[in-house]
């Protein structure tokens, strides 16, 4: 079938910004502009984790409020990092001038509010609560979010974590939300950034749980109902996605037996039946298929594929940036419908998406 394009997908892998919105290229300069292309972030820079933050609620079709507070989630600092791009005491009227003052109001209160509490609480959740949720950490004023704010303030928290997240974070908050100090000296193995760069182990079953509550917002919210987890229907038991992710790492890694396509086959097929929301999986079937030349099953895996790197807008295999994904997944799925694929290994490396 002809590949499925999300109308942001090309503009944004081109970084052609004023044509997902003509006002994004003077908003990416007053974070550039910050020195935001220079500050580390888990995966990569925060300029990229941002930029990453809003091309995730892009392709969720969210509302231009709920994407700038994406594009500017931390640049107040907040509970987890030290980056205050903008001075919460000094400068918020510049913020608000440029993006208006209730989006201020929104990146301010997400920067200011406590996090984790926010997060842990709304794990408990089967719905939204129609009173909205109250907010009482310890030694701080009580906060109480309206019921829009927390729909809101969760789809960014789902995007700003997915965006981030790999095997390194499954160790420095481990536990998360529920983390537990640990020295720094006895835990140096954890400390050695990137580490291994594996997908994580343990977020995506919670991310799962923290969107249950958003599968059935009401209609006034104004808020599209984002698309991973079937629509947030569907939750992700922990012990499946701790078996898929080392499905994954065997095959990737080749740790199983390359006497014939067999076990890989295998433990690819258990790694989709364990956990069936991340695309890249289904891409190294895709490729198996395209090695076996069996058209039908690589064109199902890389169409898969590649609807859920744009649902997801990150990449869950964090080795490669999802740009890389993306691409990869389109010359699956060409190469699929044309029913070609190299026959030597030095070919692959002449492969790109042509007449795209």
């Amino acid at each position: 079938m002809p590949e499925r394009l999300h109308p942001h997908l090309k503009p944004l892998l081109a970084e052609d910004w004023a044509a997902v919105d003509p006002d994004l290229p003077g908003q990416l300069a007053l974070i550039l502009d910050r020195s935001a292309g220079e500050d580390w972030h888990k995966a990569g820079t925060f300029k990229d984790h941002l930029q990453g933050v809003y091309r995730t609620l892009a392709l969720w079709d969210q509302p231009r409020e709920v994407k700038l507070l994406g594009l500017f989630h931390s640049v107040y600092s907040n509970e987890y990092v030290d980056l205050k791009l903008f001075d919460a005491g000094g400068n918020r009227g510049a913020l608000a001038e440029v993006l208006g003052a209730e989006t201020e109001r929104l990146i301010h209160l997400f920067c200011s509010m406590p996090r984790t509490l926010f997060t842990q609480r709304l794990l408990t959740l089967e719905t939204l609560p129609e009173e909205g949720l109250l907010l009482a950490p310890d030694g701080r004023p009580a906060l109480h979010l309206a019921p829009r704010e927390v729909a809101l303030f969760a789809i960014a928290t789902i995007a700003d974590i997915a965006e981030q997240w790999h095997s390194w974070q499954d160790e420095i908050f481990a536990g998360f939300p529920f983390m537990k100090v640990r020295p720094i000296r006895e835990n140096w193995p954890a400390a050695l950034w990137p580490g291994p760069l594996k997908p994580t182990s343990c977020m995506l079953s919670v991310l799962s749980r923290l969107a249950a509550p958003l599968g059935d917002m009401p209609e006034e919210f104004g808020l599209p109902v984002p698309p991973v987890f079937a629509r947030c229907t569907a939750t992700l038991d922990q012990a499946d996605e701790v078996a898929a992710a080392a499905l994954y790492w065997q095959a990737v890694t080749r740790g199983l037996p390359s006497a014939g396509l067999g076990p890989t086959h295998a433990a690819l097929d258990a790694c989709i039946r364990h956990n069936p929301f991340v695309a890249e999986p289904r891409l190294m079937l895709a490729q198996l298929g395209l090695i076996a030349g069996d058209w039908t099953m690589a064109a199902d895996h890389a169409g898969a594929g590649l609807a859920l790197l744009q649902d997801w807008g990150v990449a869950w295999d964090k080795r490669i940036a999802w740009s890389g994904w993306v691409a990869w997944a389109r010359i699956l799925v060409q190469s699929a419908e044309a029913r070609r694929w190299p026959d030597t290994l030095g070919g692959l490396n002449s492969l790109g998406l042509v007449g795209a």
